[in-house]
């Protein structure tokens, strides 16, 4: 068949759909240390350091966009840390935001996070300009779409332009994300409407809280950290895995799993670092039974340590040979199950 066909069998896209379907979205191990939305976010810091504000809030991933009530944290989508994750987004939902949507929305977010930080609705001259804080928000609303008296910045599917006539703290968040992003012109576009008030408002207000120390994150619940979302991404969506499963036919995480079940010795090894460390010998044997050429058993053994070190498998030390009879028995029926069929699972 070839390493080649080995390898696409492995690492094809109904392989690893299915293998991130089927795992709950705290297991995914997604961070936004070195992910896609890290740039958006580096992006929206130097913008603040440009207009001489040096907060930064505490950005954590989360299943929506949001900011925690009065708490200077930003929620962003966990889907966005990961280009596969993204992927599966946007073919559950039609849609995925792109790199200046993100940027719109973070802007907007952070606006939540400097109001909250700072507590600027209890500034002189906050409730005056948009309102006051404590009034019952909204979940639905009917936005007037020819009113000048609010920016316009975010897209919503269902009010369009006009989310800053939902409640006074989403009208200052989009005040000030118009304020914030580069090369808005945001005084020449606004200049006859009453809306320019309020960002005229908000740039006196950035001017005054330059100048007030850097406040602390204070503590306060996240909503949906990634961390606690157990449930499963598929039922995220409102889908079932094995829908997707028959299409996997690289899938190995069942057969490994049963390989290395949940152990509760104090002196325990790595799954993957086993299958690595032993990686040559496994090869050579299973080669030796199966038929396959060794770069194609490679491709098998490099698949059933990246899941296991995925899965975080483990296994007793003092059943570390029987353990690597159990991987070369697996392994070797893979190969055989590739050599005949062209795929890993049926």
């Amino acid at each position: 068949m070839g390493a080649a066909r080995a390898k696409q069998i492995v690492s094809g896209w109904s392989t690893v759909r299915y293998e991130l379907l089927n795992s709950r979205i705290c297991d995914l191990g997604v961070h936004i240390k070195g992910s896609p939305v890290a740039l958006v976010i580096r992006q929206v810091e130097r913008e603040l350091l440009a207009k001489g504000i040096k907060f930064k809030p505490l950005f954590y991933l989360s299943d929506s966009w949001g900011c925690p009530d009065e708490v200077p944290a930003v929620g962003v989508p966990f889907y966005l840390a990961d280009r596969r994750l993204a992927r599966i987004e946007e073919e559950q939902t039609g849609e995925i935001e792109d790199h200046r949507t993100a940027l719109m929305l973070l802007r907007h977010e952070v606006g939540h996070a400097i109001n909250y930080a700072y507590r600027l609705w209890e500034w002189t001259g906050w409730t005056e300009v948009f309102g006051k804080f404590s009034r019952p928000y909204r979940d639905t609303f009917m936005p007037d779409p020819y009113s000048r008296d609010f920016v316009r910045h975010l897209a919503h599917s269902q009010y369009g332009r006009n989310y800053a006539q939902k409640h006074p703290d989403e009208d200052f968040a989009e005040t000030f994300a118009i304020w914030l992003t580069p090369r808005s012109g945001w005084k020449m576009k606004y200049r006859f409407w009453p809306a320019i008030r309020k960002l005229n408002f908000v740039a006196r207000m950035m001017r005054t809280l330059r100048r007030n120390p850097v406040p602390e994150i204070p503590e306060g619940p996240l909503v949906n950290p990634v961390s606690a979302m157990t449930i499963q991404l598929a039922a995220h969506y409102g889908q079932r895995a094995e829908r997707y499963r028959a299409a996997a036919q690289g899938y190995v995480d069942d057969k490994l799993s049963g390989v290395f079940p949940l152990v509760r010795s104090a002196d325990q090894l790595k799954a993957s670092a086993l299958i690595q460390r032993n990686r040559q010998k496994l090869a050579f044997i299973v080669s030796l039974w199966s038929g396959l050429n060794p770069e194609e058993v490679t491709t098998i053994l490099d698949k059933l340590a990246d899941r296991a070190a995925q899965l975080r498998l483990r296994a007793p030390k003092a059943k570390t040979q029987e353990k690597l009879i159990e991987i070369t028995s697996l392994a070797t029926s893979l190969a055989k199950d590739f050599a005949y069929t062209g795929r890993f699972t049926g």
